[in-house]
């Protein structure tokens, strides 16, 4: 009988298709992380439009805006009206959205929704305080 040193095919796939399952995992994990991190990211921004919109705008006009960007809103960083894929508020394709509600004449607004589209969770809401 002859003893030869190494390891058998069995033991060889065996060691093969766990490294794969840890792959896949470490990936799906990953995957999920990401995710998580760009809807933490979604939040904080609208959460700063708001308190921008709340403690800076309505405090100095008594009124909400029609439409909100960087131009008149000029408190918050901004990269934040930008969303994790690139896209600016008021675009179509962003998962941040702006609507105004009960607008005079003047595009004076009395109520507005701030709303961010999560890829983990439900839709993330900001409604107007005043």
């Amino acid at each position: 009988m002859t003893n030869k040193k190494g390891f058998t095919i069995i033991e060889l796939v065996i060691v093969a298709v766990f490294a794969s399952l840890l792959f896949v995992l470490f990936f799906v994990q990953k995957s999920n992380f990401d995710a998580m991190k760009r809807d933490e990211d979604r939040k904080i921004a609208i959460n700063a439009m708001y308190y921008a919109l709340e403690e800076d705008f309505y405090k100095e006009h008594n009124y909400y805006p029609s439409e909100i960007s960087e131009k008149n809103i000029t408190v918050i960083d901004p990269a934040l009206w930008t969303d994790p894929n690139g896209v600016n508020l008021g675009d179509p394709l962003s998962s941040y959205s702006y609507e105004p509600a009960d607008c005079d004449a003047k595009n004076h607004c009395k109520k507005y929704t701030l709303k961010a589209n999560l890829e983990k969770e439900s839709t993330y809401i900001k409604t107007n305080r005043n």
